[in-house]
């Protein structure tokens, strides 16, 4: 029984493990004010100089890197993000692994319809993503300007499988698509961590893996993302070079869905 009950953990914990680990190992000595008497072999800080930092014991800290303790305290945590010197987004990420999940298994969303009518409504490009980022609802000119999703079988409607996958995105996105692609990336890793052993989730990486050949290495810097509104320059096969201010929206009916609309600018 010990034994299942530290393999339960370890599944558990391994993305709480591998964000502390992608965080100390870009952090220097110099950073914390630490003296170096000796050439490193490997770049980052050692797992007993940030629980030194943390005030815990190296021997917690090694465990919580491997995936095998329980849940940290909101004390520990805290300090291990002030450790770290996390930003506000990665300290507010660090909190939610550190959570205990009761997750029932994905399934994908569905639409309330007065969510529909307001999305065909509108004139401009529009659509509706849910959790995992499945494509939920769309209008015309988000066909027009993104995929005709309408085409696609529903488990290709995805926003991550277009972008990272689909060689008309790279067209429509030019010279920018490595910055769009990575700043997607980091947005979904926020949600993925929460969702790890989902087989949902867990099949949508292993279909990225396979269609970009850089999402592996954008992956394992496990960036952090936090949703903001922007603008976005994207090159239309017909209207050529267009201008969008976008902007993202959760629903009150369900707050998993998220509504993005673009308005020329």
């Amino acid at each position: 029984m010990q034994y299942y009950l530290e393999t339960v953990m370890t599944e558990a914990n391994e993305q709480l493990g591998d964000f502390l680990r992608s965080r100390r190992e870009r952090l220097t000595p110099e950073r914390l004010g630490l003296q170096v008497s000796r050439r490193r072999r490997t770049p980052g800080l050692r797992r007993e100089e940030v629980a030194s930092a943390a005030g815990i014991s190296g021997e917690w800290y090694v465990k919580l890197e491997q995936g095998r303790a329980v849940a940290p305290s909101p004390a520990t945590i805290n300090a291990l993000a002030k450790a770290l010197l996390l930003d506000d987004v990665d300290h507010a990420h660090l909190k939610s692994l550190a959570r205990p999940s009761h997750r029932r298994s994905f399934v994908r969303e569905t639409v309330p319809d007065p969510v529909k009518r307001l999305v065909n409504s509108l004139e401009h490009p529009a659509y509706v993503t849910g959790q995992r980022w499945d494509v939920l609802a769309w209008n015309k000119a988000a066909s027009s300007m993104l995929a005709n999703f309408e085409e696609l079988a529903m488990e290709d409607r995805n926003i991550l499988l277009y972008v990272l996958t689909d060689p008309r995105a790279k067209t429509l996105f030019g010279e920018r698509w490595d910055a769009e692609a990575m700043r997607m990336v980091a947005l979904f890793r926020s949600t993925y961590d929460l969702w790890a052993e989902d087989p949902a989730f867990t099949d949508l990486i292993s279909r990225l893996r396979l269609g970009c050949s850089r999402f592996d290495a954008w992956w394992a810097t496990h960036e952090i993302g936090s949703a903001v509104s922007g603008t976005k320059t994207v090159h239309h096969p017909t209207r050529g070079p267009l201008r969008y201010e976008y902007v993202t929206f959760q629903a009150n009916d369900d707050p998993r869905l998220k509504l993005a609309a673009f308005i020329p600018c």
